[in-house]
């Protein structure tokens, strides 16, 4: 959160529902702002293009990572 102090920040627990709210009406956003079609162009541009490869690896790493606690988390 952009300009909040950490003391002034809510703990919501498990699951903020806060931040839900905000990443589910920015996608309703997205939805009607008509340029799902453009990005999903773009994003098939990249796959298939020069970066592919490593796109590829991305995705893969990331589902890898999905079961599994995140290696650079510290305890």
């Amino acid at each position: 959160m952009v300009g909040k102090n950490r003391k002034t920040q809510r703990n919501e627990g498990e699951g903020n529902r806060t931040a839900a709210r905000r990443y589910n009406k920015a996608q309703q956003e997205f939805a009607r702002s008509g340029k799902v079609e453009e990005k999903a162009r773009e994003a098939r541009e990249a796959s298939d293009g020069p970066e592919g490869d490593a796109l590829r690896e991305a995705e893969l790493i990331g589902k890898r990572h999905i079961a599994e606690e995140d290696p650079e988390v510290k305890r």
